[in-house]
C-alpha cells in the first residue's frame, strides 16, 4: 500500500475525519495555489514580499549580526521569490555566505541551483533535497559555519499551536548558540480579513480543497462525487485558528481503492488544513520557550504580517 493511500484511509477512518494538506499539491493543486496567492483577498504573500522588498538592507544587516561569514539555510525554499531580494542584498554587500535551500521537491532544488547563479552573479549555492531537519543536519555536516535559517511564508501557521511549539523546540535543538532564525508569521487581525483570505470570491480556495478529492479519484481509484461536498472555512478570533473543512452534503458511502469504503453522515466534516494566526507576544513566548531570544520584529505597512528574528540562546 502506498503512503498516500495509507494516510488517506487512516485519516478518513479517524474520528473526526481529516486529510493531510501536504497532498493538496499535485499539478492541478499547484496551479490553484498560485491563483489563491494572486487573488485579491489573499494577503500573506504580498505582506511578506513587501517586507523583503522594502526592508532588505535592514534584514541583511540584522542577519549578518556582526559575523564575517555564515550559511543561509532556507527551509522549504520553493522558487525563492522572496529570499532572492535578501540574497541580492547580501551579495551586493559583499557578505561571505553560502545559500543552502532545502526543499522536498528535487525539481525545485535543481531549478534553484541552475537559475539563481545566473540571476544573482556571485551567489554560492548548494541545494539539499529532503525533509527539513534531516537536511538541516546535512548542512551542519557540510559546513561548520554559523547558520541563519529562513522559514518564510507563515509555514509555521500550517501546524496546530502545540505542533508549532514542538517544531520551534526541535529547530533550536538542531542549531548552535548565536545561530539565527527568521520566521514568517501571520498575525491576528480583523476576522473578516482572515476569513476572506481563505474563502476568496472567485472560489480558488474552494477548488483547491475539493481538488484533493479529484486527486484521490484519479490516483487512488476513489469514486468521490465532488458535488456532494462543500468547502467551509472558519476563523476563531480568540485563539487565532483558521480552519478549512469539506462538508458532506448527504449520507453517502465512498469507495477508495479496490476494497475500502468510507461512510459519511450528512453534514459530517473532513478537517483539511489549519492556518494559525498569532499575536506578537505569542510569537515571542514561543521563541523563548523553545530556547531562542527574540531580537527583531519586521512588519509590513499594515502590521498584518511579522518576520521575526530569533537568536539561539
Amino acid at each position: 500500500m502506498n503512503k498516500f493511500l495509507k494516510e488517506v484511509l487512516e485519516g478518513l477512518n479517524a474520528e473526526p475525519k481529516h486529510l493531510h494538506s501536504k497532498y493538496f499539491y499535485d499539478e492541478a493543486g499547484d496551479k490553484l495555489f498560485q491563483q489563491i496567492m494572486a487573488s485579491e483577498e489573499y494577503y500573506p504573500t504580498d505582506c511578506e514580499m513587501e517586507i523583503f522588498e522594502n526592508q532588505t538592507e535592514q534584514l541583511a544587516k540584522t542577519l549578518k549580526n556582526g559575523f564575517d561569514g555564515f550559511d543561509l539555510v532556507e527551509l522549504g525554499a520553493g522558487d525563492a521569490t522572496k529570499s532572492s531580494h535578501l540574497l541580492r542584498q547580501l551579495v551586493a554587500d559583499k557578505v561571505d555566505f553560502n545559500y543552502f535551500p532545502i526543499d522536498i521537491s528535487t525539481n525545485t532544488i535543481k531549478n534553484l541551483e541552475y537559475n539563481l547563479p545566473k540571476e544573482i552573479e556571485g551567489l554560492k549555492i548548494q541545494g539539499f533535497n529532503g525533509e527539513y531537519f534531516e537536511m538541516l543536519e546535512k548542512t551542519r555536516q557540510f559546513s561548520n559555519r554559523r547558520k541563519v535559517v529562513l522559514f518564510l511564508g507563515s509555514n509555521i501557521g500550517n501546524m496546530p499551536v502545540s505542533e508549532a511549539w514542538e517544531f520551534a523546540k526541535t529547530l533550536r535543538q538542531s542549531l548552535s548558540k548565536t545561530d539565527l532564525v527568521l520566521v514568517g508569521i501571520d498575525l491576528k487581525k480583523h476576522p473578516r480579513v482572515v476569513r476572506a483570505a481563505y474563502n476568496d470570491s472567485k472560489g480558488f480556495t474552494k477548488d483547491f480543497n475539493l481538488n484533493l478529492l479529484r486527486r484521490m479519484n484519479k490516483e487512488l481509484e476513489a469514486n468521490f462525487n465532488i458535488d456532494n461536498f462543500e468547502h467551509y472555512p472558519s476563523y476563531d478570533p480568540l485563539n487565532g485558528s483558521c480552519k478549512s473543512y469539506l462538508i458532506s452534503l448527504k449520507k453517502q458511502k465512498v469507495r477508495i481503492g479496490e476494497a475500502d469504503f468510507i461512510e459519511f453522515e450528512e453534514n459530517e466534516p473532513i478537517f483539511m488544513e489549519i492556518s494559525q494566526k498569532y499575536s506578537v507576544s505569542e510569537t515571542d513566548e514561543m521563541a523563548k520557550q523553545a530556547g531562542f531570544k527574540p531580537v527583531k520584529h519586521f512588519f509590513d505597512s499594515k502590521n498584518w504580517f511579522l518576520d521575526a528574528v530569533w537568536e539561539c540562546n
